[in-house]
């Protein structure tokens, strides 16, 4: 048994490594890439903070590897309105370049991430395939509209008013669009075809975010039969692109909810919440955690264009004003914009990490639904 913790434990650090470093590589090598494509001068490329373990410098560049590996730095030129920039330089540097191009810059960190996803989800689904819920009935509520109607668990619903189904999400969403209206349900019974009509009822249920709705249902829950989709890889890129897509929405909605106070902050989660995430991802397979990366890396994306002023979203609403405006935000209004950004990205770090050390010390499930 200890034997089996240990290896656990080197497999959670060195998939921690590997989420993080890919995370933290790709997004500073967005910067990096579109500062150099303007020819703006890079004077520094770090993966992490703090003093530097390894280093070397290329041309400019100093190239290095720091001791807190909790995120990264692209160091431009010119930079800081305040640099001494040597004047056969200024045509490199970055406060001299027009409005357009230091927001690109900027916001070529988020965008990597979410070419990243792409990439990540699009490989994994050309290799693996899709994954699929299946139509399978894993059990009927008691007194519910699909007990009256005759269905069983075990039945497998095969088409829905006519309409070929596969996925439990097709089949819920035609339910969930019926308004209540009767539906009549071909179902393969162990081999025997029989069709059912059965009347949705409106229920009142909690959504992903804990909110009371209003839906129709008829009583069943799927059987947690996975069926894979094989894809082409040219398919599997629209996939690839579509999941991306979608949890940027989610994610978006889930930031809205939080700032309603709809999704508790107690759901938030830091670095050592990744680890063990990242951990249990690695032993399940390599495709999980590659999975995983991806899923963190619009994650990260999201967190990077909120418009706090220490982060890429806040850079970008200045440039925003500037553009609108005609002026760049007077540097003294920068400087105390940037110590509240960064006052309040220390609160919510320190934040995250009692949410972790809690539910380590609590064994509380943070990806848990609420409690009715």
């Amino acid at each position: 048994m200890p034997e089996r913790r240990g290896i656990d434990l080197v497999t959670t650090v060195l998939a921690t490594v590997v989420v993080l470093g890919v995370l933290i590589f790709f997004h500073e090598l967005g910067h990096f890439l579109v500062a150099k494509y303007f020819r703006v001068g890079v004077l520094k490329f770090s993966l992490g903070f703090g003093p530097a373990l390894v280093s070397k410098k290329v041309g400019e560049t100093e190239y290095c590897i720091s001791a807190i590996p909790l995120g990264g730095y692209v160091k431009l030129l010119g930079e800081s309105t305040n640099e001494d920039v040597p004047e056969d330089k200024l045509d490199a540097s970055f406060s001299n370049q027009p409005v357009g191009k230091r927001a690109a810059i900027v916001a070529a960190g988020p965008i990597a991430n979410f070419l990243l996803a792409i990439v990540f989800f699009s490989f994994v689904f050309a290799v693996s395939g899709i994954p699929q819920l299946s139509t399978e009935i894993g059990a009927v509520t008691k007194g519910s509209p699909a007990e009256k109607a005759g269905i069983r668990p075990g039945d497998k619903v095969i088409a829905v008013n006519g309409h070929s189904v596969s996925r439990w999400d097709d089949m819920s969403k035609i339910i969930k669009e019926s308004d209540g209206r009767s539906l009549d349900l071909t179902i393969d019974r162990s081999g025997k075809i029989i069709h059912v009509s059965v009347v949705p009822q409106i229920t009142k249920v909690k959504n992903i975010f804990g909110e009371e709705v209003e839906r129709p249902l008829i009583g069943v829950t799927a059987a947690q039969k996975v069926i894979m989709k094989k894809v082409n890889p040219v398919f599997a890129l629209y996939y690839g692109v579509q999941q991306t897509w979608s949890l940027t929405k989610l994610f978006v909605m889930t930031v809205v909810k939080m700032i309603e106070r709809v999704v508790p902050a107690k759901t938030l989660g830091g670095p050592i919440f990744i680890a063990q995430l990242a951990g249990q991802q690695a032993r399940e397979g390599i495709m999980n955690l590659i999975y995983f990366i991806g899923l963190i890396s619009v994650n990260l994306a999201i967190l990077n264009l909120l418009p706090v002023p220490v982060l890429d979203g806040g850079h970008l609403a200045f440039f925003a004003f500037e553009a609108i405006t005609g002026k760049p935000v007077s540097m003294e209004k920068r400087e105390i914009a940037q110590q509240v950004g960064l006052f309040l990205l220390i609160i919510l770090m320190v934040f995250v990490f009692y949410n972790d050390i809690s539910r380590i010390l609590l064994h509380r499930n943070p990806m848990a639904p609420p409690k009715p």
